[in-house]
């Protein structure tokens, strides 16, 4: 039978057809996707566990396996950016910096240029080294690793372990949203604390034009 009628407009029969052809090349239009995200969050998982595995190894001094990461969260900018960052080497990790209840394990390394934050999260220069007292600010990206921080809460348990200090266990105590000339957030403390940093808010399209900011106190 003819596909068009005497108007040139298609039959009514061979519209399942067509259907059927759209349904499966947008099937195969998500698998290519799919794909592509799921090379993103494996290479980009590698590379912290790399650094996590680093730190296992100058620990115990044996070689040894790191946790998997979840990029869950990441948006897909941040897990490309992490796979290119794969291509320069890292520093050695000063430390791993955890919050279990947000389910959250990253190596800690110094500075906080771009690179370094795409492969982790970073000690800010000039404050507080980590496992001191004092203030030790550490920055991360805010549709990275320090995503999860949205659904942070006080009394929050913050993990630092150091090759120096071993497992600390620090409590949060207070969020601020701030500007980005607000560094006083950074100001030495009395009490051994942390202070992390990261842009807000969160799902903002575009530079965010402000600083979501967490305290946490070492426990006693």
């Amino acid at each position: 039978m003819d596909v068009v009628d005497a108007t040139g407009k298609l039959s009514a029969l061979h519209l399942p057809r067509m259907r059927w052809i759209a349904e499966h090349v947008a099937l195969a239009s998500g698998i290519l996707l799919l794909l592509g995200c799921s090379a993103w969050y494996v290479a980009g998982a590698r590379g912290s566990r790399q650094a996590m595995a680093r730190f296992a190894d100058l620990k115990s001094g044996q070689p040894s396996a790191a946790p998997p990461v979840d990029v869950s969260l990441w948006s897909e900018k941040r897990i490309a950016a992490w796979h290119d960052a794969l291509r320069v080497p890292g520093p050695e990790p000063l430390g791993v910096l955890r919050i279990p209840r947000l389910r959250l394990e990253v190596p800690v390394l110094e500075g906080t240029d771009e690179i370094t934050l795409n492969r982790a999260v970073g000690h800010i220069e000039d404050t507080a080294a980590l496992g001191i007292d004092g203030n030790a600010g550490i920055a991360g990206h805010r549709d990275g690793f320090f995503r999860g921080l949205k659904d942070v809460a006080d009394g929050d348990v913050v993990e630092l372990e150091t090759l120096r200090q071993g497992k600390e266990t620090y409590r949060v105590t207070q969020t601020w949203i701030v500007a980005p000339e607000d560094v006083w957030v950074l100001d030495p403390t009395p009490a051994r604390s942390i202070t992390l940093v990261t842009c807000f808010p969160f799902y903002f399209i575009g530079s965010a034009p402000q600083r979501f900011i967490v305290r946490a106190v070492l426990a006693r």
